[in-house]
């Protein structure tokens, strides 16, 4: 199956420090195979024998650590989730919707029904929340570099992490997860 990965916390104000190049040749000595990497952010995207996310997402974890002398958290989605998280996207037909302002929060873990509606009820004002299925979308009406809303707040609400990618670096996983379903199949 193709996998996208998209490592938390990495390569942010000068910490945990990983090159492209080292991450793709770790995802290569875990048998992932076509492994690409976008930007500096950790993401991944590649094909992989196996079949379950959890154990899989753990071997990552584990690896990186090792490796890199750091814990990061590891999501993973497979191209047909991401697929699926692109489709649900609240705003694709609001008119004057800017994707530079727009993320989604892809969460580690499904958050409960009492955690999703807890956290649609806090006042984040700016910015707009919308959650569907392990993906968190928020529109930040006064762009990212400041925003009001606290993230630790709402993955604290939501009793899960989770790890965001802007809107162009989501349609462009999308594009190397189908490319590759395509090339690898």
């Amino acid at each position: 199956m193709i996998v996208i990965a998209l490592l938390r916390g990495i390569n942010v104000g000068g910490h945990h420090l990983i090159k492209m190049d080292a991450l793709r040749a770790l995802f290569e000595s875990l048998g992932m195979r076509g492994v690409r990497t976008h930007l500096q952010s950790g993401n991944v995207v590649c094909k992989t024998a196996a079949r379950d996310a959890a154990p899989l997402r753990a071997r990552l974890e584990k690896a990186i650590e090792r490796e890199f002398g750091f814990h990061s958290d590891v999501v993973l989605r497979t191209t047909a989730e991401l697929r699926q998280a692109v489709a649900a996207n609240p705003w694709t037909s609001r008119p004057g919707m800017e994707p530079a302002r727009l993320a989604v929060h892809f969460l580690y873990s499904d958050p409960t029904p009492e955690a999703r509606a807890a956290v649609l009820k806090l006042d984040t004002a700016p910015e707009e929340l919308h959650i569907a299925g392990r993906e968190l979308y928020v529109y930040y009406h006064n762009g990212m570099a400041r925003p009001k809303m606290s993230m630790p707040l709402v993955e604290k609400t939501l009793r899960t992490s989770g790890t965001s990618r802007n809107w162009n670096t989501v349609r462009k996983l999308l594009e190397m997860a189908a490319e590759m379903e395509t090339r690898l199949a």
